[in-house]
């Protein structure tokens, strides 16, 4: 523990208990201006992030940021104010702004703290901090390593755009006048490669990253390397598809968007304000009957852990998604009172959230989601931002592969895929157990029934 607490203070420059104490007295002042109810975080971060070209540096950058937010309430009237100035008197500034804004505001029937019986008073240790001690000489190493494997695979990766590696250290504390003080550090870090193949007219890029809390789970820098440079391969000599109505199977860091989709849809914001297509979605189906989602926010060292939201408030693991009815929205306390519900625990977000089907079986790797789709379309890529939440009209520029008789037949771009969201989350006909985590969202390969693709 001495060694952890060590570390901490190489990338901190706050203890946690220094942070309590500056909350403490954030919450006192305001108390002492009038307030009737204040919140604080407090954050600081430290990290080093390089890239490299052709072998040669082409970044390296140190960043070491540090803010303070508060927010005061008087009755039911909101102010926020920050600022990155840790001294007394700067912090004695900020809420005293904070107050003044509050004071010239509407008042706001739903705004306010959460309750205290929703309150984390015993957060669990998720193991979400491991420091990555690196140097810019290491990680320089790391991102040529992970290029050069690139050029390594095939004499026709001639180009790149790169490789980077990062290491990135957080930490922050939460407090409100309600009785909240909780805050934790955390780590993330990546490794990513962007090759190009090809030369001329024919060149085509794709990238590849892994990113953890922990470095040692990171995948190898050649091996990041290696498939970026065959992703990018297999995109040579691509063509266009006439306009057709076909099956498509998105690859599985794509389906993570489409499950993105669906949060979106069913967020707090997006349904007080009737801005989605979801709106009183809750108890009905909408999702094809095989297909449950998950949210779970407490897995260790997973992206997307927590074990309170923005607001102080207790996560829990609960079904999103059953037989593919809509179990629960995404809430935080101010949108749960516009809707008259209350909080799902997801200020700032969604957690750890895992799409799955009744129908997948142990063997439906990538290539069994190939056969599963037969003849149609495997996407690789999206352009754009082509989705209507209102409407759930989706339309994005795309690349990927014609597959015939569940064999990859050759590289396609210049095509645009659409259809309605409502009517591609109904029409699932399989997800893969080709599970990949992006972000705080795990599934497989999706395969739906089908889309209109546009072409020439």
């Amino acid at each position: 523990m001495a060694a952890h607490m060590a570390t901490q203070e190489r990338y901190f420059p706050h203890t946690q208990d220094e942070l309590k104490s500056l909350a403490t007295d954030i919450l006192r002042h305001a108390k002492d201006l009038g307030a009737t109810d204040a919140g604080t975080e407090i954050a600081e971060g430290d990290g080093l992030s390089v890239s490299v070209r052709h072998g040669q540096v082409d970044t390296i950058e140190h960043n070491r940021d540090k803010t303070v937010g508060v927010t005061v309430f008087i009755g039911t009237k909101r102010g926020n104010a920050s600022t990155s100035d840790f001294s007394p008197q700067a912090l004695r500034d900020t809420v005293a702004a904070a107050y003044n804004i509050a004071r010239f505001t509407a008042e706001d029937p739903c705004a306010g703290l959460a309750e205290v019986e929703l309150l984390e008073k015993n957060p669990s240790d998720l193991d979400l901090y491991h420091p990555w001690q690196l140097t810019a000489d290491q990680a320089v190493e790391i991102a040529q390593r992970a290029e050069q494997a690139a050029f390594d695979t095939d004499p026709n990766i001639r180009n790149s755009e790169g490789a980077s590696v990062s290491a990135q250290h957080s930490q922050f504390v939460l407090a409100t006048s309600r009785g909240f003080m909780g805050g934790y550090p955390y780590s993330r870090h990546y490794i990513a490669c962007s090759p190009i193949a090809g030369a001329g007219r024919n060149m085509q890029r794709d990238d590849w990253y892994t990113s953890q809390r922990n470095a040692g789970d990171l995948a190898a820098p050649e091996a990041v390397g290696r498939y970026a440079a065959q992703r990018a391969l297999s995109r040579l000599g691509a063509r266009g598809l006439d306009t057709r109505k076909c099956p498509v199977l998105f690859e599985a860091p794509l389906a993570a968007g489409l499950l993105g989709a669906f949060v979106q849809a069913t967020s707090g914001g997006a349904l007080y304000r009737k801005t989605s297509f979801l709106c009183d979605s809750l108890g009905k189906q909408v999702l094809a009957p095989h297909i449950q989602i998950v949210e779970d926010p407490h897995v260790k060292r997973a992206t997307g852990s927590a074990p309170f939201d923005e607001e102080g408030v207790r996560t829990h693991r609960r079904n999103v998604v059953t037989d593919g009815v809509v179990d629960g929205y995404f809430l935080s306390t101010y949108s749960a009172r516009k809707l008259g519900m209350q909080t799902t625990g997801n200020a700032g977000g969604s957690h750890n959230l895992y799409l799955r089907s009744k129908r997948t079986k142990a063997g439906d790797d990538f290539n069994a989601m190939l056969k599963k789709l037969g003849t149609g379309l495997l996407l690789t890529e999206l352009m754009g931002q082509g989705v209507n939440y209102v409407t759930g009209d989706y339309s994005r520029g795309a690349s990927g592969f014609w597959v015939e008789n569940g064999e990859i037949q050759f590289p396609v771009e210049g095509i645009t895929v659409a259809g309605r969201l409502q009517d591609m989350f109904q029409h699932i006909v399989a997800i893969g157990a080709d599970t990949l985590m992006r972000g705080t969202k795990e599934t497989g390969s999706i395969l739906l029934e089908q889309m209109t693709i546009a072409g020439q």
